[in-house]
């Protein structure tokens, strides 16, 4: 995407290892393609998390390894003092958990209990998301914003669905042997960079 909407990231040998432009890059295949943050760097950036904790990601530990993934990019919000957006889909309806606050060493805890159950209302995140996102830009127009979405597509069907005027990166956390592969749809319908997740590891 080189840096989407926002401009390409910088790269350099210094700081800590800034997964989310990395992964928005493509797959890291050596040292180089991994965007380091400036240690002197202060940017506002805010990111968008959504997270599908539905009931059919408890399949093959796929909600499991999205939380190990989930771990490294609130460490890395923290470190890199990011706003962060994190947006649960979940059973009838998709939950805020943070709207725009500082990461903090208080999301370990919540991660730590999140389980899946119920309905897929991933649009519904989606939808809310992308609603949330225009309002804030509005009202703070030189923040860059950045969504990932965790998801394992198993939904019935995919609707028309709108881009995210930012820099998107869905990562696919299905592990099923038979796969639907609708997930791939998603992020082609959101104009969003695809990955699986297990080509990450």
């Amino acid at each position: 995407m080189n840096g989407g909407r926002s401009g390409a990231p910088r790269s350099g040998i210094e700081g800590s290892i800034a997964w989310l432009p990395t992964l928005l890059g493509g797959r890291p295949k050596k040292r180089e393609d991994l965007v380091r943050q400036p240690r002197t760097r202060r940017p506002q950036n805010l990111w968008l998390v959504i997270v599908d904790a539905s009931a059919s990601t408890r399949r093959n530990q796929a909600l499991s390894h999205a939380k190990g993934l989930l771990a490294h990019v609130f460490d890395d919000a923290y470190r890199q003092r990011a706003r962060l957006a994190l947006l649960t889909a979940c059973g009838g309806n998709a939950r805020w958990q943070h709207q725009g606050l500082k990461a903090g060493k208080a999301l370990q805890p919540w991660l730590e209990a999140l389980g899946a159950g119920g309905g897929t209302p991933l649009f519904d995140a989606i939808g809310q998301a992308g609603q949330w996102l225009a309002q804030r830009h509005k009202r703070y127009p030189a923040e860059s914003q950045r969504v990932l979405i965790l998801t394992d597509g198993r939904v019935k069907q995919v609707p028309s669905l709108e881009a995210f005027d930012c820099p998107s990166l869905l990562i696919d956390i299905e592990r099923a042997p038979i796969r639907l592969g609708r997930a791939a749809e998603i992020a082609h319908q959101l104009n969003a960079e695809y990955r699986h997740i297990d080509t990450l590891k």
